[in-house]
């Protein structure tokens, strides 16, 4: 498949395309109630469809002021590796340069072995003196 074979759209995925690319990249199955509730607070969200599939998205949440976090970057295994992530990214980086104003935080939590794709959007990973916590 070539990127330009789908189009990513700005448009929230339905629950079922939602947790189906979740699986697929092995993050597990969430509650679909959970799930609902967060696809429909997310400030900005972007699908990637072939034939009129849902293959990848992305979202940014956040409060739309002070703090942008991208979310769920995810590309179908079969589709990964063909530039369909640099195409999400793109929309996503977009609405990002138009909302989040000098000293808003944009940031994000990688998967292990990513590092390198958000490095090239002029992400980088912060200094051991400054960690990052989540809850569990």
């Amino acid at each position: 498949m070539r990127s330009d074979e789908c189009r990513v759209v700005e448009r929230i995925p339905a629950v079922d395309e939602y947790l189906a690319l979740r699986e697929a990249v092995g993050w597990g199955r969430l509650n679909e109630q959970i799930a609902v509730r967060g696809l429909a607070n997310a400030l900005f969200t972007v699908c990637a469809i072939r034939e009129d599939r849902v293959i990848g998205c992305g979202r940014v949440i956040g409060d739309g002021g002070l703090y942008f976090y991208l979310q769920d970057i995810i590309v179908m295994p079969a589709f990964q590796g063909k530039g369909l992530g640099k195409r999400i990214m793109q929309p996503i980086l977009a609405y990002l340069d138009h909302h989040a104003r000098p000293g808003s935080f944009v940031g994000l939590m990688a998967a292990s072995g990513v590092t390198e794709f958000y490095s090239q959007f002029g992400f980088a990973t912060r200094p051991p003196e400054r960690p990052g916590m989540f809850r569990l």
